[in-house]
């Protein structure tokens, strides 16, 4: 466990970003294996077969892993403030809230997926291993929210490193799953999809059984071990509209997905090779956005509203020292870099690939500013903000794809994203500064709660200890 309400802010957030860059990176590194695997060993058609709803499981999967971030914020902040019996209590009823979040999610997600593959526009000749694809990923939404939800825990008291180690392993088995799924097996994409669910349910399930094995602290006491209407409502209200955030965003990116499969297959293979070299170049953004945000959490729950202030600063100019140089790698390099994925024949497909990454690496600084404000911000408990960007997001990329797209084809695809992370970057990025400006102002006054700031009222049985200076 990590106390980052005292130390050197530069150090503690480079320290707690490490992990969770090596474990984005190694997440990404299976997704960039399935992508691979499925180019290389099947056909291109499989690839884009893969790719073709990559937006819709961007909705699904990010609501949840959005719900899982929320949620744990403001045990983050109790945390922060010593207060362990409100941390014990938000989690158990977390684990309530979750349980139905899987069950609704996968259901619903499974019955209506001939009718997203519609909606998305998907070609035929690759409509039948699209189908196999997504519905196996959707079976496997609860293991992704054991893991996220349980890797939120462990990050919100500090713990960095033990997500990771479950990670790798989880990413070590996928790829091996992988080749033995479609190469040994050939399963085809069913294989990738599956493999990618059983490597999550054992990552999920090792990082569950370490909080209860290793964190006594954690343990429920009999009078904590009550589900609480009340709170599991407030709790939704944090964790919901920062999953409606990525949601929101993801429709976005649906109508875009959607705009670019009527295209053809080409557009499909070119962006999902795209996509998977980005998400591999946006990992260090991540680790650093939720250091920046796990900071603000536990120095906004003990009132240190300048040092908040501070770990933003440190984390935007991280930010923004990588976005120049990752930039200047996709210009360059992107279509060579798309050859991971597609054979130097595909020529059609390498160029659109390389066109799209070339205009992602123009505005990866303005994606570092986005990637690292908003979590900041949510961490606030401004989740409501964040919600607004991904209107913003929305917006930009359905009206370039609804009205541009008609006339210039893909290359008002290749400018989507970018216009949808400089609408939202501004708003954000002037949200936080003015929330944490007021803050400092305030900083001598007495910190209201989390849920009070939202405006929600939540019967808290405070130990009155102050338990962090026992905490190792």
């Amino acid at each position: 466990m990590q106390n980052m309400t005292k130390g050197n802010p530069l150090k503690l957030i480079l320290w707690f970003s490490l992990p969770l860059l090596l474990g984005n990176l190694l997440q990404q590194t299976y997704s960039l294996a399935d992508t691979a695997i499925v180019g290389r060993f099947l056909s291109a058609d499989a690839l884009a077969a893969v790719g073709a709803t990559a937006s819709v499981q961007f909705l699904v999967l990010g609501f949840c892993n959005g719900s899982c971030t929320g949620i744990c914020i403001p045990i983050a902040r109790d945390f922060g403030a010593g207060d362990l019996h409100s941390v014990r209590r938000s989690i158990y009823n977390g684990i309530w809230l979750m349980s139905a979040v899987a069950l609704v999610m996968t259901g619903v997600c499974t019955l209506l997926t001939d009718r997203i593959l519609d909606i998305l526009n998907t070609p035929a000749n690759i409509y039948a291993d699209t189908r196999v694809y997504i519905f196996i990923i959707f079976l496997g939404i609860p293991f992704m929210l054991l893991y996220n939800f349980s890797a939120g825990i462990l990050r919100s008291i500090g713990d960095s490193k033990t997500p990771f180690l479950f990670l790798a392993i989880s990413a070590l088995l996928n790829i091996g799953l992988d080749i033995f799924c479609i190469i040994v097996l050939k399963s085809g994409v069913a294989g990738a999809a599956i493999a990618t669910v059983i490597s999550q349910g054992i990552s999920g399930v090792l990082s569950a059984a370490f909080i209860a094995a290793r964190y006594e602290i954690l343990h429920f006491t009999p009078d904590e071990k009550h589900v609480d209407p009340a709170l599991i409502r407030s709790l939704a209200l944090v964790g919901f509209p920062m999953g409606l955030q990525f949601s929101i965003t993801a429709i976005g990116s649906m109508v875009m997905q959607s705009a670019n499969n009527a295209l053809g297959s080409i557009y499909v293979s070119a962006m999902t090779a795209s996509a998977r070299i980005k998400q591999f170049a946006m990992c260090p953004f991540d680790a650093i956005g939720t250091a920046v945000s796990t900071f603000a959490s536990q120095n906004d729950g003990a009132g240190k509203a300048r040092r908040t202030s501070e770990g933003l600063s440190i984390g935007l100019a991280l930010g923004i020292g990588y976005g120049l140089f990752i930039g200047m790698v996709l210009i360059f390099f992107g279509r060579t870099l798309a050859l991971l994925f597609v054979s130097s024949g595909e020529t059609e497909i390498l160029d659109a690939a390389g066109e799209l990454l070339a205009w992602a690496g123009i505005c990866f600084t303005v994606l570092a500013v986005l990637n690292i404000s908003r979590p900041t911000l949510q961490s606030m408990g401004f989740t409501s903000r964040a919600m607004t960007a991904g209107f913003l997001e929305m917006a930009a990329r359905s009206l370039i794809c609804l009205f541009l797209v008609p006339r210039y084809g893909f290359s008002a695809i290749c400018v989507a994203d970018e216009a949808a992370w400089i609408a939202a970057a501004v708003f954000v990025f002037l949200s936080v500064h003015m929330e944490i400006g007021r803050a400092v102002e305030k900083s001598d006054d007495k910190v209201r709660p989390f849920f009070d700031r939202m405006g929600l009222t939540i019967p808290r049985q405070r130990t009155g200890m102050k338990v962090l200076a026992h905490l190792r």
